[in-house]
């Protein structure tokens, strides 16, 4: 099985919206992965043109789908038919530096505790010894309502 199939086994996410590449380690308390940020992905088009920088709400988005990976092991899949990893609260977010197109990073999933079904977890990305950002998160899985 690829590495790619390994996270798509896990997480509902997919292309173009998938931002994990494989799963580095996993233990109890964490979870670390990895992705690569390709310079053909579309938003570079427009953030921004001849200078592309990774948008931080896409950083933030591979460490969520980070944990989500993180919890479809330890305590999120299972929660009901249907159910997908819905982001409940985010705060703190930092950015330290930015990523650019080509660039690998790592991000680690930390748990923090367990709350009345939410998930709460602590996220960080790295390029190399680099520091790119840090953010708290909560998760709780549903089985998402109809749209209107």
């Amino acid at each position: 099985m690829s590495a790619s199939d390994q996270v798509t086994e896990r997480i509902p996410h997919r292309p173009p919206f998938l931002f994990i590449d494989e799963i580095v380690s996993e233990t109890p308390d964490g979870l670390v992965a990895r992705r690569t940020w390709r310079e053909q992905e579309s938003f570079y088009l427009g953030h921004y043109p001849g200078a592309p920088i990774t948008p931080g709400v896409l950083l933030c988005e591979a460490v969520f789908q980070a944990g989500a990976l993180y919890l479809s092991r330890n305590g999120g899949a299972g929660q009901g038919r249907g159910a997908v990893p819905l982001l409940v609260k985010i705060g703190g977010a930092r950015f330290r530096n930015p990523v650019y197109p080509g660039d690998t990073v790592t991000i680690e999933i930390k748990k923090k505790e367990l709350a009345a079904g939410f998930f709460a977890m602590s996220g960080s990305m790295r390029r190399g010894d680099t520091r790119i950002m840090t953010v708290d998160f909560s998760v709780a899985w549903k089985a998402p309502e109809a749209a209107p």
